[in-house]
């Protein structure tokens, strides 16, 4: 057979296309920030990471020019030989400090931070314990590491224990979760996945890419939001999001970075981040320790949305976060709201199967410290418009 068939079967893309509702990989003809242009027309955008707006910053811009005029565009090879910067030494000794552990160390990407993370960490002999609704990358983090994986109900602290329980006495354990997980802006309930994992005697890995910049005193993450940060043995997080770049870290103790630096393949055998983006995350997290209303003004905003949703009558899945899922329940039905949506200048993200299960599809809303009650209040507007256009009712 011909490996290449399976490139000609993928039905929901060519379907959607045919349709005129596929809703990936429009372009982006702006900077990312509260407005935009997308293939030519304004949208507001309501589907992006950038908590804080920190994208349109003058000072990380300023930064990034500086250190591409200071040390060109890149790095030209990996952190262990010729790729470390001063500009990379000095993030991680501020990320560190700002998130209150020993040390840190900085990946190419995010999706690479969990790989390079638990690859390192877990042994074809150890298991790790996973929430089902974790990253994508943590599932392929898992794979790759040859570890043994359990995976536990979303949430469910009941069935992690069950799932701690099967872990052999002589065999290491680690739990990863998400902090916030992206789709449906649920909080991990930190307090407990701990105790656990001191009764069991597991390690604990926090994934806060959506938490860094927005949970926790002056935007600190989900671990110092539940007043944890010294029980969490691992703190993983991402640049493209709060901090307006582009890279991954890990906050750890000095000896378990010192490990991971000296051990994890995605990290040895990648090249280092580019100048820019090193100095761009430096000059956001800069400027996060310097405001601290910016999360707190986020928050005020997604509370907000929230309650003008409600108000219009558009049902949404609870959430206390800048993550405002809306329901919108079949897949077809999510796609041609999306695509009307976008038409009339709103952009948000679909949320369909395996992201869902079936008949439970969502539009993802996320806000940026940046929105204004007005602009919120116009997309709000034609959101409530159009699903009222395209009613659905939950079991048809």
């Amino acid at each position: 057979m011909d490996l290449f068939k399976k490139c000609k079967l993928n039905p929901m893309a060519a379907e959607s296309r045919a349709a005129g509702i596929y809703p990936y990989f429009h372009v982006l003809e702006t900077r990312q920030d509260v407005e935009v242009v997308m293939e030519g027309a304004r949208r507001i955008m309501l589907g992006s990471n950038n908590y804080l707006g920190l994208t349109a910053s003058a000072e990380v811009e300023r930064a990034a020019k500086d250190a591409i005029d200071r040390f060109g565009t890149g790095c030209s090879g990996s952190r262990f030989l010729n790729g470390t910067l001063s500009l990379h030494v000095e993030l991680e000794r501020e990320l560190a400090d700002f998130l209150g552990k020993e040390d840190a160390m900085t990946f190419s990407t995010g999706f690479q931070s969990n790989l390079g993370i638990i690859s390192a960490l877990v042994s074809r002999t150890d298991y790790i314990l996973c929430d089902r609704e974790n990253h994508a990358s943590i599932y392929d983090a898992c794979r790759l590491s040859g570890g043994k994986m359990l995976r536990y109900r979303h949430g469910d602290m009941a069935d992690l224990e069950r799932q701690l329980k099967k872990v052999p006495e002589s065999a290491g354990s680690l739990i990863v979760t998400d902090g916030v997980f992206s789709m449906s802006g649920d909080i991990c309930d930190l307090p407990a996945i701990v105790e656990l994992a001191k009764k069991y005697g597991a390690r604990t890995m926090v994934d806060d890419a959506h938490g860094l910049g927005v949970l926790g005193e002056g935007g600190r993450g989900t671990a110092e939001h539940f007043g944890l940060t010294d029980e969490v043995d691992v703190l993983m997080g991402t640049f493209s999001k709060s901090l307006a770049s582009l890279g991954g870290y890990m906050c750890a103790s000095a000896e378990i970075t010192d490990y991971v630096r000296h051990c994890s393949r995605p990290f040895i055998f990648s090249a280092s981040i580019p100048p820019a983006c090193a100095a761009a995350a430096r000059a956001a997290l800069r400027e996060l320790r310097g405001h601290p209303e910016l999360p707190q003004r986020l928050m005020e905003l997604a509370d907000y949305m929230r309650g003008g949703l409600e108000r219009r009558g558009v049902r949404i899945r609870p959430s206390k976060m800048p993550i405002i899922p809306i329901y919108t329940y079949d897949a077809i039905r999510t796609l041609r709201v999306s695509r009307e949506l976008y038409d009339r200048g709103v952009f948000v993200n679909c949320v369909l199967p395996p992201a869902t299960p079936p008949g439970e599809c969502l539009l993802r809303t996320s806000l940026m410290a940046t929105h204004t009650e007005a602009l919120l209040d116009e997309a709000m507007d034609i959101i409530a418009a159009v699903l009222e256009e395209d009613k659905w009712t939950p079991g048809e």
